[in-house]
């Protein structure tokens, strides 16, 4: 049997390594599949996502809202907060209701972690687009009042004098009555295969979720190369946020989660109107 060729898009950050360990490795059946990792950041990816450009891509859930007439949610590689998440980070303490009229970095207009600032204090007024592994710097240097901060920047900020002015992950929580954070999602074209191609690509992704949570020595090993600034306890810690059962399937508080954040930014006018949400099932 020939070989699919699948370029898989993700974030050169540890968790998205962690993840696709396995399928880097092929350590796994590939199941007539033949990947290529393509690693951008995650503003990057939701661009080309209107495009279209990948077979599989990471995207942001509130992308996601741009991009489902080319793209479906795979039930598998969510990343999920659970009472943590996304924050906005500042020299010194200050109010967040005061983010609407400051200069604050974020990582990208169609992140997750924007539409959920946005939510949770107003719309910004001045976002200041920064690459997510430079904003800690721009902050700590006053170039911008505040930053919102992913990745592992969530567990390094204060190394550099930093302070959490908004914890979005247990804003959510407080504001749904326990629902888990949408951040990330992995999509598949809509024109990949036939249903029956589509399950398959999807299964290849679990399983190589599931090795990694198996195998998770040699697999944080791989991932702690992509962690900037993170040991390999560090990194153990961020992976196990972002890595963990729920990514192997929502469950469904997590998928009802996506439809409350995207209702939530169609009814706040942050997102263009409903969105029906369509994943792959298994």
């Amino acid at each position: 049997m020939a070989t699919q060729l699948i370029r898989i898009g993700h974030s050169p950050d540890p968790d998205d390594a962690f993840m696709f360990y396995a399928l880097a490795n092929e350590l796994i059946p590939m199941d007539g599949f033949r990947v290529e990792h393509i690693l951008r950041d995650i503003e990057t990816l939701n661009q080309w996502a209107v495009e279209g450009r990948l077979e599989v891509t990471a995207i942001s859930v509130h992308a996601y809202a741009y991009v489902s007439k080319h793209y479906r949610l795979l039930p598998h590689g969510a990343s999920m907060g659970e009472k943590y998440g996304p924050m906005v980070v500042a020299r010194e303490a200050l109010d967040p209701a005061r983010l609407p009229s400051l200069r604050v970095a974020v990582p990208g207009a169609w992140t997750s972690a924007f539409l959920e600032l946005q939510l949770a204090v107003g719309r910004i007024a001045e976002p200041v687009i920064t690459p997510f592994d430079e904003i800690l710097d721009v902050v700590a240097e006053g170039k911008v009042d505040a930053g919102l901060v992913i990745h592992e920047g969530q567990l390094t900020y204060e190394s550099q004098g930093l302070v959490n002015i908004l914890d979005l992950g247990i804003w959510w929580d407080e504001l749904t009555g326990g629902l888990p954070l949408p951040l990330g999602a992995n999509a598949v074209r809509r024109d990949v295969g036939d249903d029956a191609t589509l399950r398959r690509l999807s299964h290849l992704l679990r399983d190589s979720i599931a090795y990694a949570l198996d195998h998770r020595k040699p697999a944080l090993e791989h991932a702690e190369k992509f962690g900037r600034g993170l040991d390999m306890d560090l990194a153990d810690r961020f992976v196990g946020m972002y890595v963990n059962e729920r990514t192997l399937d929502y469950g469904e508080d997590g998928r009802a989660a996506i439809d409350e954040l995207l209702r939530r930014g169609a009814e706040a006018g942050l997102v263009g109107g409903p969105v029906p949400v369509d994943f792959i099932e298994d």
